[in-house]
């Protein structure tokens, strides 16, 4: 046998033979690239997370710089599915209530690509990875990251007072009324990073992220026992990925256009740089007929183009629930009927792409299961992940809500009816992409004019 390349984060030991020295440089080896991975991805959520609150008009926040990193950490922490809690205090006699669940996808999307792309460097070099040498860079990366998420979940608390006092009409009666009838001060909300769900959230995502990495990379190894599953599963994963990305460049595109042509830039810069993903999955799901529901009630909202804010104020007094699909969207803009051409084309394009990176002679039939299951899991998984819950109010005696100072945002998804619908359109874009196939020159594939 050749000699086993340095690069290999853990090589294989032959029975009964030993490496006296070798081990502890692989390992460190290992550990340097985990580390790197954990960094990298770290340090490119911090950076996008930074520039978007800072467009968001973060820094102005009162508290300083301190209230900036607070903030800061709380988003990364929430971009990788960590619990940030609200809690809120308004006196002996009013209270206030908040709740936040949400992900800032964007943060999220660039932490994973650039984690996992770090992370398979080390491997790209060899045709087979033994699960020893995998888990050798898995395991340091894991470790990396978790204690990276528990350094975040430290910086990740801060109180904000609300002030009520002023002479505007809408808040100088209610500022009057707190101090000077029920013993109230100002109110104050606040977060907190719950330290255990986050730790566990965080380490499904990462393991999540090497999962994937390893599953749409077509050119990093897999052990040995994996090769043969490597055909059937990798040429969709990676179109599947190529798909979802291709949403989000797309819409990149049109926010960047919004922003140069129509005003008000640093607020579509926040929404490009913190929830890009969160509304072009949305629109993916849509597109193939898939629907969401939600409200936005109050004076606050989260960043979001104004054909949805609308959508979701459309309800009966913001009490009701609107539905967001094809039909609603274009109740208010008829150029939302264009979200299903464009997912016709770029879902065939797609399947089209897993048919020409999969080997010759494989069925017609096989090519539409593999991209309609592969479709039917992304939606799986990316749905539930634009789910929005927020909300901020105040009350007195416990009882009633004071609606100048509430807020309440939802949008959630319709799971299983968008997910059933990816399942279809995998089938049929499957079938037609792999028919289309069949007139390109594939791998294994000899040409007729050729013995």
């Amino acid at each position: 046998m050749g000699r086993v390349s340095t690069r290999l984060p853990t090589p294989p030991t032959p029975p009964g033979r030993t490496a006296p020295g070798a081990a502890p440089g692989q390992v460190a080896h290992a550990a340097a690239w985990a580390l790197a991975a954990v960094v990298a991805g770290y340090a490119a959520m911090c950076l996008t997370a930074g520039l978007g609150l800072w467009a968001a008009g973060a820094a102005d926040l009162p508290g300083g710089s301190g209230a900036f990193v607070a903030v800061l950490a709380a988003v990364v922490v929430m971009a990788t599915g960590g619990e940030v809690s609200l809690s809120g205090e308004a006196g002996s006699l009013a209270g206030t209530q908040a709740e936040l669940t949400a992900m800032p996808l964007t943060v999220t999307l660039v932490g994973a690509l650039v984690t996992g792309g770090v992370f398979l460097r080390p491997l790209r070099h060899h045709a087979v990875a033994p699960a020893r040498a995998l888990l050798a860079l898995a395991v340091p990366t894991v470790v990396f990251w978790l204690a990276g998420l528990g350094g975040l979940t430290a910086l990740a608390r801060h109180d904000f007072p609300i002030s009520l006092g002023g002479t505007s009409e809408d808040t100088g009666d209610l500022g009057d009324l707190f101090k000077d009838l029920l013993d109230a001060t100002d109110p104050k909300v606040g977060f907190t990073t719950d330290v255990g769900p986050t730790l566990f959230y965080g380490l499904l995502w990462i393991l999540g992220v090497l999962v994937v990495a390893l599953l749409v990379s077509r050119r990093t190894p897999l052990p040995p026992r994996l090769v043969r599953h490597h055909q059937a599963v990798r040429p969709a994963a990676s179109a599947m990925l190529l798909l979802v990305l291709a949403y989000v460049a797309v819409a990149l595109v049109i926010g960047v256009v919004v922003a140069a042509t129509r005003g008000h830039a640093a607020e579509t810069l926040a929404v490009l740089l913190l929830g890009l993903p969160n509304v072009a999955w949305v629109a993916l799901g849509v597109g193939i007929g898939g629907s969401w529901e939600g409200r936005v009630e109050g004076p606050f909202g989260l960043p979001m183009p104004q054909l949805l804010d609308s959508v979701l104020r459309g309800g009966d007094g913001g009490k009701d629930l609107s539905t967001v699909d094809l039909s609603g969207l274009a109740a208010y803009d008829g150029r939302a009927w264009w979200l299903l051409p464009i997912a016709a084309v770029l879902v065939l394009a797609a399947a089209f792409l897993a048919a020409v990176r999969s080997p010759a002679g494989v069925p017609l039939w096989r090519h539409a299961v593999h991209v309609g299951v592969a479709f039917a899991v992304t939606m799986l998984v990316v749905a539930p992940l634009t789910n929005v819950e927020a909300s901020f109010g105040l009350s007195i005696l416990g009882i009633g809500d004071l609606g100048a100072l509430g807020a309440d945002v939802v949008l959630r998804p319709h799971v299983w009816k968008t997910v059933g619908l990816a399942l279809l359109w995998g089938l049929a874009t499957g079938f037609l992409g792999a028919l289309l196939a069949t007139r390109v020159h594939r791998r294994g594939e000899v040409p007729a004019d050729k013995p």
